[in-house]
């Protein structure tokens, strides 16, 4: 059992908690996850690690509710237990002095980032992030990104704060501006990670995406997880997750995400929650 010691709402139905796993602590590296199981019944859900405290034992991870699982999981506070926390999982992100880097995170995208801009500010790296959500409430880790960027622009898609417009737009505007760029990382819904790609690819910038495909065991044994990289199967949880962007089919990607869509929605639509017992249960 992993004990949950924190919780906090960052923003509407996303959360983030800090989690007992003093063995995951003390190995994890930027750009790796882990697979939890909240019960016997429970699914297996990948979450990135978005950082850790090898002196507390715990580790931080960022939720948003988007089906039956994740919903259950934001219900949780602290002193809760999740059954199963399986990790480090995935190969962390490559980490050297690229002269300037470019972090761009998109909605709940931002929360990888983070780990991935902290690691390369203390490599050595100018880190200019880019970070953005469709309105102002649904804006997350400002504050963290800033302390571990030397310049930070934010956007939303409806103008309510920063540029009125996408995170594309700011880093094609970077690139017009002259900005040498050695690399970009970019993570977040998969149509802004392709948009990202599609930005830098005339430019040949170094292009970084994390992907998010259906995922269950997180050991490469299942194939749950597989993605076309340059023309070749590659699995997300053992070669990933974090791949050449310039090089994704991120329209077999989308189309794959998509494959139990149905099954997903009934899950939600069967699920019962009862203030009184502070739980969720099936109708």
């Amino acid at each position: 059992m992993f004990e949950i010691t924190d919780k906090k709402e960052l923003a509407h139905t996303v959360y983030q908690f800090k989690v007992k796993a003093p063995k995951i602590a003390a190995k994890r590296k930027a750009g790796q996850f882990v697979v939890l199981r909240l019960n016997e019944n429970g699914e297996r859900i990948p979450l990135t690690i978005v950082d850790s405290d090898s002196r507390e034992g715990t580790i931080t991870i960022i939720v948003q509710e988007v089906g039956k699982s994740t919903a259950m999981l934001g219900n949780m506070g602290a002193g809760d237990n999740i059954l199963d926390v399986v990790g480090p999982l995935g190969r962390p992100t490559h980490i050297e002095d690229f002269g300037t880097v470019v972090c761009v995170g998109g909605g709940i995208g931002t929360a990888p980032v983070y780990p991935i801009a902290k690691a390369m500010k203390e490599a050595g790296n100018r880190v200019v992030s880019i970070i953005g959500a469709r309105s102002k409430p649904l804006l997350i880790l400002e504050e963290e990104m800033r302390e571990v960027s030397d310049e930070l622009h934010v956007t939303t898609d409806d103008g309510s704060y920063g540029h009125h417009g996408f995170v594309t737009q700011v880093l094609q505007n970077l690139i017009d501006e002259g900005m040498k760029i050695g690399c970009v990382v970019g993570i977040g819904p998969v149509p802004m990670m392709r948009a990202v790609s599609n930005v830098t690819r005339p430019y040949g910038i170094q292009t970084v995406v994390s992907l998010n495909p259906i995922m269950v065991d997180g050991t490469g044994m299942c194939g749950a997880c597989r993605v076309t990289v340059g023309e070749k199967t590659r699995f997300v949880c053992v070669d990933g997750p974090e791949f050449d962007g310039h090089q994704v089919d991120f329209a077999e990607l989308i189309l794959r995400n998509r494959s139990y869509m149905k099954e997903e929605k009934l899950a939600m639509e069967e699920l019962t929650y009862h203030e009184g017992a502070k739980c969720y249960e099936r109708k």
